[in-house]
């Protein structure tokens, strides 16, 4: 009977608390939707362009797959503003050369099938007249990956950490007391932004050197601008647990946001190719602050971008922690008694 009547009481418990429901049951059905979504999209159609064909070959290659440019330099610039994935010259018609952006090994594999297809007896030599505009034919899945692994383990974890520890501040009463004092929400939100964004300035910087000189991960650019970009998210990251915290009862409902919050964007982020995802859910990307992150640190380690270079996606990273720090002020307001 004792245990009958402990069952109950822990069945009601839970069908009181409908947050731990709705992780029970909801949280893997929409991971495994998105799971779904991502690898039954259509396989990527690399975009190649054929730069000056020579009359003679015209007739002898079907070339209706291929975009047509008059200049190498038109395609090149192309490739670099994200319109291209590569493009074929005719230097030496009997064996032409390939120009690959190369930072993504996948999509350098659909190129390379794709070229192929249009010189099938050439397929053995065609690797030998490579040339990558960033990365290299070593490059490795762990490279072109990194980047985005580096800044999803660091906006996971500052946002982990700076959430529970907010949310015990608001538990042992701490926050109440503070509330009580003459002391503004907003000088209380931004202090604890700097207080916690001391700490985080110190592992962004650990997480980001071992990455690069201990993993040997690819960098091309400047490690003080990946420090810039890694800091900055997890300002993001900082000012987002901070908010979510007010909104959770204990540490338990604080790790119920990280299935909603955190998850979603490693699939959006660019670990995939979005470009064979559907268009419906294009817009989940850009929504997130890992989007913008993990593009910018691709931009510099792979591509070797400068800094003037990464201003439209650190922008959009301060917006969104100035976004957070704002309804931040606005959710704590509720708790203030006087």
């Amino acid at each position: 009977m004792r245990i009958r009547g402990f069952v109950i009481r822990i069945l009601q418990q839970l069908l009181r608390d409908k947050r731990t429901l709705a992780l029970m049951f909801l949280a893997p059905l929409l991971i495994l939707s998105m799971l779904s979504l991502v690898f039954d999209s259509d396989d990527y159609e690399a975009k190649v362009a054929i730069v000056d064909l020579p009359q003679q070959l015209e007739a002898k290659l079907d070339t209706s797959d291929f975009e047509p440019y008059s200049s190498p330099d038109k395609a090149l610039k192309a490739i670099k503003a994200g319109e291209l994935d590569a493009y074929i010259t005719f230097d030496d018609p009997a064996s032409p050369s390939i120009v690959i952006e190369g930072s993504e090994p996948a999509v350098n594999g659909a190129v390379m099938k794709k070229v192929q297809t249009l010189f099938p007896s050439n397929s053995q030599t065609l690797s030998d007249n490579v040339e990558y505009v960033y990365g290299n034919s070593d490059m490795k899945m762990f490279d072109s990956f990194g980047p985005v692994l580096l800044g999803f383990f660091v906006f996971f974890f500052v946002f982990l950490i700076s959430g529970v520890s907010f949310l015990r501040e608001r538990t042992t009463g701490t926050l109440e007391r503070l509330l009580a004092s003459p002391i503004k929400i907003w000088e209380m939100v931004v202090s604890y932004v700097i207080g916690f964004g001391i700490v985080t300035l110190l592992q962004a910087t650990l997480i980001t050197w071992y990455a690069i000189y201990i993993l040997d991960m690819m960098m091309h650019g400047s490690f003080y601008n990946v420090l810039i970009i890694i800091v900055s998210l997890s300002f993001t990251a900082l000012t987002l647990g901070i908010l979510l915290s007010a909104f959770a009862k204990n540490e338990l409902q604080m790790m119920q946001f990280i299935p909603i919050v955190v998850v979603p964007q490693i699939f959006f982020s660019g670990l995939f190719n979005l470009d064979s995802i559907s268009e419906w859910l294009s817009w989940i990307g850009p929504a997130t602050p890992l989007f913008y992150a993990a593009n910018a640190l691709r931009d510099v380690m792979i591509r070797g971008f400068a800094f003037e270079d990464l201003l439209f996606d650190l922008s959009i990273l301060i917006g969104f922690s100035l976004l957070f720090i704002v309804l931040n002020v606005a959710a704590l307001r509720k708790y203030r008694k006087i």
